[in-house]
């Protein structure tokens, strides 16, 4: 399963050439069980239930054919949504293996044209190795290790520098296997647990994948393995305690770690007592052996040795920076100072971290354009399972008639603002849930959502849909809502594209005059609208 931020990747994602429209056949013989819809995630998904037991999962899609397009649209008309999540009764629409059902597409949260596959077993619905079940990816190209980290993992334990200020000890490899570069001898003391930084390729592919399974060994004893054989969605966002999210995220490195952190409940690890946790004392050496296995059984090997120093020769080491208020991830924690409350339910960090707040009052041209202070909470290396509670001290004096168009917005390390959204209390201070570490503010959203019309013709005979560009400033699309002659008909947002579109379908496309109302909600409350005559 590759990593992905919040998540492992399940399935496979097949190219398409770069081009939309193309056939997605059913991979057997079954039942439309499930039609989701939608701007994000899996944009246009199909579900088909099989009699041997298991769901195969087709996203990204641009449309779908016959009674399966029929039954969805029916569905939209009668939810008054393009955003619909269907449960299909067994029987209602059966499919045969190799009947086109869908045309391939990029919709949802895609970043190009492709068809995302999975397989999942039907009755809990996790997702499985798709090359189990009949998809022969050639692949004789076995894990590459490239990075090894020494992971402290109490308050007593200390690890070598690694070499020239590296993020970890480079791995090369060799003629049997892999091994630290230069020969390498890591040194720590007390009790630490590793990480490798290990991906996956098929033959003839620079993509990037992920392994199958990890297993470690000290001195010939197992103590630690894991096996990453299906997704439970349930549990998917602890794929950010089973990799190093921080340097994943700022490095876009692959580091999986061979030791489980303590509020971590993925059910893909083994039985060994210790969890990867190993304890080195002063003037051992243990022979370490770290076997990562791909998904068609290839495998690869790193060796080396750990060594134990003494108290005195670790003290020599720079010390880690401590700061910061200590979470504990089994309990409530808040944190606050005069402008900023934060709050984090039990289980929400995966081990306990030192949570820093601070407020930036530097005046300039963003500063300008805040209504509260900017927030620096803590890192957005650090991940957060459970959304915790934030809450801002607005200064609604200057918003004045306008308070109720303030919001928390998160600024990214490049400036960019993100809504967040957010209720405004009696007091001053507006709240909101987040659930990831990072820079906040306040700011206010008084400006509607621009809809303009692309291509809309007085006569619109022979064209087959209207499509309107819409856009916001701050807060985002919210909801939209578009009539003809006073009907309800459907548009399908594209938030890549920026686009509503209609499809001229059974319910709209009638001869003769019509008048065309739209109006575009933002998540403030501000509504932009468009009226548009024209004859078909």
């Amino acid at each position: 399963m590759e990593l992905r931020s919040d998540h492992f990747h399940s399935g496979l994602d097949m190219r398409t050439e770069g081009r939309e429209g193309l056939d997605v056949k059913a991979a057997g013989d079954g039942w439309v069980s499930r039609i989701k819809v939608g701007p994000w995630g899996y944009g246009k998904a199909l579900y088909i239930d099989h009699p041997n037991g298991y769901t195969t999962v087709y996203g990204h899609l641009s449309e779908f054919t016959g009674a399966i397009a029929d039954t969805l649209l029916a569905r939209q008309y009668r939810a008054r949504s393009f955003e619909v999540d269907l449960e299909i009764p067994k029987g209602l629409l059966p499919v045969k293996q190799n009947q086109v059902v869908a045309y391939s597409g990029n919709t949802g949260g895609s970043g190009g044209p492709h068809l995302h596959f999975e397989v999942r077993r039907t009755s809990d619905q996790h997702a499985l190795d798709p090359e189990r079940y009949g998809m022969d990816v050639p692949d004789d190209v076995a894990p590459i290790f490239s990075g090894l980290r020494i992971d402290p993992l109490d308050s007593t334990a200390r690890v070598q520098p690694y070499p020239n200020g590296a993020l970890g000890f480079v791995v090369a490899a060799t003629g049997n296997g892999f091994a630290l570069k230069d020969g390498a001898v890591p040194e720590a003391i007390g009790t630490v647990g590793f990480s490798v930084n290990v991906i996956d390729r098929y033959t003839n592919s620079s993509s990037t994948c992920g392994i199958r399974s990890l297993k470690v060994t000290v001195d010939g004893v197992p103590v630690f393995s894991a096996s990453l054989e299906e997704v439970d969605f349930g549990l998917n966002r602890y794929a950010n305690a089973y990799m190093d999210f921080g340097l994943f995220k700022e490095n876009d490195m692959h580091y999986n770690r061979c030791y489980k952190l303590p509020n971590n409940k993925l059910k893909v690890y083994g039985a060994e007592a210790g969890q990867g946790r190993i304890t080195v004392t002063s003037g051992e050496e243990k022979r370490v052996a770290i076997e990562a296995v791909d998904p068609n059984g290839n495998r690869s090997e790193l060796r080396f040795t750990l060594r134990g120093v003494t108290a005195e020769k670790a003290a020599t080491w720079p010390m880690p920076t401590v700061q910061g208020q200590l979470f504990r991830y089994d309990r409530e924690n808040t944190i606050a100072n005069s402008t900023a409350r934060f709050t984090l339910p039990p289980m929400s960090l995966y081990a306990d971290e030192r949570i820093v707040l601070s407020t930036d009052t530097t005046p300039g041209k963003a500063a300008a354009m805040r209504y509260a202070p900017l927030v620096r909470l803590h890192d957005r290396l650090t991940p957060m399972h459970l959304a915790g509670q934030l809450s801002l001290k607005a200064d609604v004096a200057r918003a004045g008639k306008h308070a109720d168009k303030l919001l928390i917005v998160r600024v990214d390390e490049k400036g960019k603002i993100k809504p967040v959204g957010g209720t405004l209390s009696s007091d001053g201070w507006i709240s909101s849930k987040v659930k990831a570490f990072g820079d906040h503010t306040v700011m206010l959203d008084t400006l509607p959502p621009k809809v303009t019309a692309i291509g809309l013709k007085p006569v619109m005979t022979g064209r087959n849909s209207i499509i309107l560009q819409v856009s916001d400033d701050l807060s985002g699309v919210d909801q939209w809502k578009g009539e003809l002659d006073g009907r309800w008909i459907l548009f399908e947002y594209d938030p890549k594209q920026k686009m509503l579109i209609h499809h001229f379908d059974r319910y709209s496309d009638r001869p003769g005059k019509h008048e065309l109302k739209m109006e575009v909600r933002d998540e403030r409350g501000n509504t932009g609208k468009l009226t548009a005559r024209f004859s078909r």
